[in-house]
């Protein structure tokens, strides 16, 4: 089976409108999925509290487009995600932070905050993980899922998108026993047992500005002028790693999905030709070496480190790489916060997290030779 993926130009959120629509028609309109009185879950990227320029969460440009056009096709459009900085009211001041909640209100929709929001346990037939999860009411409630990630790499999966913004969708002990499995082949698994019981009926891609390098939150905005659309979101995933330079079969998300034969790896590209819309993104260097070969690390061992390390000249003391991380490797001793190295699996919450960009890397001599530190 070949799974349709557009690429539309789109080079300012004031064009969005058009880029949406031409992406969703070009593959087959909102008909095959929604159906008049349809409850319609808009799942956009809302990480953190950070403003739409930061290219950290899907822009309110993108989410308030898919709820007119939810409406026009008969559907009743609700917004809903839950960040990951885990303490009370991250998601709430992520909403407002991203614009996200101005839509809601401009658009009458009701706005779900996931971590309020409730969660229900569902069996996950052959996971390879976690054979039962807590997800969202709301995703389990909605007639019709619809993804709107942001196109970003990720310190952990290399990339992240459509298949990863369900992520959101889980509890925060979830999320941080998924993070223990310390693996990034195993985390990818996890995820897919995640996306097996809550898989999108379409995905919308905002790739006006992506980011590049350190994402999904600590990266560099990228004009990269594009938006994608599928029925398939594993399909768009591989489409997009490609656009920005990726081997799709390096994204542990995507290799699971495709092992777990929940998706296919044939495409057909409609609209722009990908290599004519193609950027490449600088990838991630805190900490996931990827230009490093597997064997250095094997034959260096201890030698070759590199860690996360907290600046405490710039850190604000939120508590936010505590509560992020899921082996309490964050301490804190004479006002300072450090992270015990013994406990750390090298996850990089705590980083992901970080509001203020206060968690860096330490980096042993020989990482920074080989990494160019």
């Amino acid at each position: 089976m070949t799974s349709k993926v557009s690429i539309v130009p789109c080079t300012d959120y004031s064009l969005a409108a058009e880029g949406i629509r031409a992406s969703v028609d070009i593959i087959g309109g909102l008909s095959p999925v929604i159906k008049s009185g349809d409850r319609v879950l808009l799942k956009p990227n809302v990480l953190a509290a950070r403003r739409p320029e930061d290219a950290v969460t899907t822009h309110p440009a993108i989410v308030s487009e898919m709820c007119e056009m939810v409406r026009e096709a008969g559907g009743i459009p609700v917004i809903g995600d839950g960040a990951g900085i885990a303490f009370m009211g991250a998601t709430a001041e992520a909403f407002v932070a991203s614009g996200i909640a101005a839509v809601a209100e401009e658009q009458h929709v009701e706005l779900i905050n996931f971590q309020t929001a409730g969660f229900e346990k569902v069996d996950v037939p052959g996971a390879m993980h976690f054979p039962q999860l807590f997800v969202s009411k709301a995703v389990l409630d909605a007639d019709v899922i619809i993804s709107l990630p942001k196109l970003k790499t990720h310190e952990l999966t290399y990339y992240t998108g459509a298949v990863k913004n369900m992520f959101g969708a889980l509890p925060l002990k979830h999320r941080k026993e998924m993070h223990l499995l310390a693996e990034r082949k195993l985390f990818g698994e996890a995820v897919i047992d995640l996306y097996s019981v809550a898989k999108p009926h379409l995905a919308v891609m905002d790739g006006v500005v992506g980011m590049e390098g350190n994402g999904p939150s600590h990266g560099n905005p990228v004009n990269t002028g594009v938006i994608m659309a599928s029925y398939e979101p594993v399909s768009l995933d591989i489409a997009a790693s490609r656009l920005i330079g990726l081997d799709p079969m390096e994204v542990p998300t995507t290799r699971a999905a495709l092992e777990r034969g929940l998706a296919t790896c044939k495409l057909e590209i409609v609209g722009v030709p990908l290599e004519e819309a193609s950027v490449k993104y600088k990838p991630s260097n805190g900490g996931i070496l990827f230009n490093v070969p597997p064997f250095i690390t094997r034959i260096f061992g201890r030698y070759y480190s590199v860690r996360p390390e907290i600046d405490n000249s710039r850190c604000i003391r939120c508590g936010a790489c505590v509560n992020a991380c899921p082996v309490n490797a964050v301490v804190c001793e004479g006002g300072k916060l450090s992270i015990d190295k013994e406990r750390c699996i090298l996850c990089y919450c705590c980083r992901e997290m970080c509001p203020e960009d206060a968690v860096g890397s330490d980096r042993s001599l020989l990482a920074k030779v080989l990494t160019n530190a």
